[in-house]
């Protein structure tokens, strides 16, 4: 392998996003990036066609999937076909795999907001005067819709989730790189998710997070675990991304910027030494 390995780096710079600019997070990243690495951007419709000139592919802000589905599935399966190191690597149990996850960890007990696909099963949810129905598919809140119960039936046809909709003090999330712990953000008003600051974890805040790390069994890459604290100070999981998580590096701060990068980096180097995948 070449002193600096060659990384395609896969971005949209133009996506659009509520309150955000994901195009500045990959520049910042990049731009540091390539002091390790020979670098070079790539929007993701590209990517397939350039990955095989790379000794690694990094996805980072590409934008939701569903935009241009028929793409990523071809880009999915040339990669597998040809063992490309995709970063992060396509074994992911969350988001990257889909919604399913959030039905398997219900019905495994893990501290997740309870979910269910079909009204048949309403009785396994707590009771709700209100419910968020959401596509399988969906990303970005694409979709989403909080239903009152006596509608609920009318309107969830097709490949959906049902959930109670839950009334939260505020939302949360927790970055890691691997496996390691990188910083926490939070939204301290419902009505401004997007509007982020850091927050300070207790221990057991991470002891939540690290249960769905550990769940994910991602040897390498970024993972973000978004959960939301009920009124009575529990944290449920609203999303495990494992694909190509947002990471808000702007609202983090420097120090935590650069600890993010060095992590970053070095995880990258761990992963292209490691063996490839059989």
């Amino acid at each position: 392998m070449p002193a600096r390995p060659r990384v395609l780096y896969v971005t949209d710079l133009a996506y659009q996003a509520r309150g955000r600019r994901y195009c500045d997070e990959d520049i910042l990243l990049s731009s540091r990036l390539r002091e390790d690495f020979a670098l070079a951007l790539c929007h993701p419709l590209d990517a397939t066609d350039l990955m095989d000139a790379y000794d690694a592919v990094v996805v980072r802000n590409s934008g939701p999937v569903l935009h241009y589905q028929e793409q990523y599935d071809a880009f999915r399966a040339r990669a597998l076909a040809r063992g490309t190191r995709v970063y992060n690597p396509l074994t992911g149990r969350g988001d990257m795999a889909g919604k399913q996850y959030l039905l398997d960890l219900t019905a495994a007990g893990y501290p997740v907001i309870p979910t269910v696909d079909r009204t048949e099963d309403l009785g396994a949810l707590p009771p709700s005067e209100q419910y968020v129905v959401k596509p399988k598919a969906g990303a970005d809140s694409i979709g989403l819709a909080v239903v009152p119960g006596d509608r609920l039936a009318a309107q969830t046809q097709g490949d959906i989730l049902i959930q109670p909709h839950v009334d939260f003090r505020h939302e949360v999330s927790f970055y890691f790189v691997d496996d390691a712990f990188q910083y926490a953000l939070y939204a301290p008003d419902p009505e401004r998710r997007w509007v982020l600051e850091p927050y300070r974890p207790t221990d057991e805040d991470l002891a939540f997070a690290r249960r769905f790390i550990d769940w994910n069994t991602l040897a390498h890459g970024i993972q973000r675990v978004d959960a939301c604290r009920t009124r009575e100070g529990d944290l449920l999981l609203v999303e495990l991304e494992d694909l190509n998580p947002y990471l808000s590096l702007d609202r983090a701060g420097t120090a935590a910027q650069d600890a993010f990068v060095r992590a970053m980096t070095a995880s990258l180097h761990r992963f292209l030494d490691a063996p490839a995948a059989p």
